[in-house]
Formats: C-alpha cells, structure tokens, sequence
C-alpha cells in the first residue's frame, strides 16, 4: 500500500531571501570627514591607557588565587569597561563638536 502523495516542494520560500523594505533612503555623505590620523591615536592612547588602569584595579577584585583566572576574569572585565569607555569618549567628541558649531 502506498503513502499518500507527496506535492512537491516549491523551490524558493520566502523567507529564503527576504525583502528589505525600503523605508529609508540612502544616507547623506557628510560634507567633512569628522576623523584624522591624530584622533584616532589619540582614541588609541586613551582606550589603551584606560584599559591598563582598570585592568589594575579590577586585577584585585577577582576572587580566585590563580594567577591565570585573575588575569583572564580581570581582562574580561575590564575590556567591557573598556568599550564602554570608547563609546562614551564618541559621544563626548560627537556633543562637543556639536556645541561648538552651535556657538558659531
């Protein structure tokens, strides 16, 4: 005895390739470039010194005797503090250029 017939399967689903809507159009290029060479060293440097600052105090709060799981838990934490950092200073530079066209 035989199963009851199979239809068979469309080649394409749509959820396969789904549609991005276009709800917004492309965006603007801005008319100055916001970056250079010195401010992203200057980002550097400061996402650098800040991670060497925390990982020393967060270094001591870990509560382990092995020197690898200090290191390890302590660097974890810290760079989570660390992009945190990052983005604040972005937000920083972003207000600040902002006020400063303002006062214009």
């Amino acid at each position: 005895m035989a199963g009851p017939a199979v239809p068979p399967r469309p080649t394409k689903f749509s959820v396969d390739n789904p549609r991005i809507p276009a709800l917004f159009g492309p965006m603007a290029q801005p008319a100055e470039k916001f970056t250079s060479p010195v401010s992203l060293v200057v980002d550097f440097v400061l996402v650098v010194a800040f991670f060497a600052y925390m990982f020393g105090v967060l270094k001591s709060h870990v509560p382990s005797n092995d020197p690898k799981m200090i290191t390890l838990w302590g660097a974890i934490a810290t760079s989570c503090l660390t992009g945190v950092f990052w983005l604040a200073l972005q937000m920083f530079r972003v207000v600040f250029r902002a006020h400063r066209a303002a006062s214009k």
